[in-house]
């Protein structure tokens, strides 16, 4: 296995970014990196300094699906055997917020990566897709539950079944991109976006992510009450105080984690 189809960059304090390097094959998520990017994103989520992530690929893709070479002549058992629904689990179990930084194509699993992130920032020419109907299969890694989740179930229902693309400022209207820049400006705009998140209160900020992914699936009522004992805790927090301080002084407040 070789660490050079995902690499681990530092782009700022607190703020790492995962980029995935497979040029030649768009960035298929092939297993090597799909165990990569396991690995990595495993480590990361337990690194005390670090705040926010962000996940890349390159100016031609962000990830061009699955490998379908890999794939194309695998038996049931041999798919489970795979364990590729872990790679999902790891990011989207991460306690640190994840950004997408897609720029070319995101399509399949490429599309399911980018999904599993909490914001994804999209250049104007990137493509997005679940084309897995094409190839007699369907979306594996958590297309035909979060697309619809994300844009509603008639949009939704119309790429899966069709397997069409859709591009960047589609994928802003219907609610998947949180925002779209120029192509050229898409991997410096979330990373300043992760160095924006970094200097925030990490416990504040690790417990919105949690509140908004548990009460997707949850009950208003059960939602909200995570929510209470969430903000309730915090108060119990040194980086409660500081903010508060800060704010009543009129000075930039300096954030612990504690």
């Amino acid at each position: 296995m070789s660490d050079d189809v995902v690499l681990v960059e530092r782009p700022a304090e607190a703020v790492a970014l995962i980029r995935i390097n497979r040029p030649a094959a768009l960035n298929a998520l092939n297993n090597e990196v799909s165990t990569l990017l396991v690995r990595h994103m495993t480590e990361l989520s337990q690194e005390q300094g670090l705040r926010c992530l962000v996940i890349t690929g390159n100016e031609k893709a962000f990830a061009a699906g699955a490998d379908i070479r890999e794939m194309a002549d695998l038996s049931s058992i041999e798919t489970i055997q795979r364990g590729t629904f872990k790679l999902w689990g790891a990011i989207s179990g991460c306690p640190k917020p994840v950004i997408a930084a897609v720029s070319g194509f995101a399509l399949g699993g490429g599309c399911e990566l980018a999904m599993t992130c909490d914001i994804i920032i999209a250049g104007e020419s990137a493509k997005f897709g679940q084309p897995e109907v094409k190839i007699g299969i369907i979306p594996g890694g958590g297309g035909t539950q979060r697309l619809p989740r994300a844009v509603g179930k008639y949009k939704a229902m119309r790429y899966l079944l069709t397997g069409d693309l859709f591009g960047a400022r589609d994928a802003f209207q219907m609610g998947l991109v949180s925002e779209v820049v120029p192509d050229a400006e898409v991997e410096k705009r979330a990373i300043d976006m992760a160095k924006q998140i970094a200097e925030l209160p990490p416990l504040a900020v690790e417990n919105i992510k949690e509140a908004v992914l548990r009460g997707l699936d949850a009950s208003l009522e059960a939602g909200l009450a995570l929510e209470t004992k969430a903000i309730q805790l915090l108060f119990s927090s040194q980086d409660q105080k500081e903010g508060m301080a800060a704010f009543l002084g009129k000075r930039k407040p300096k954030f612990s984690g504690k």
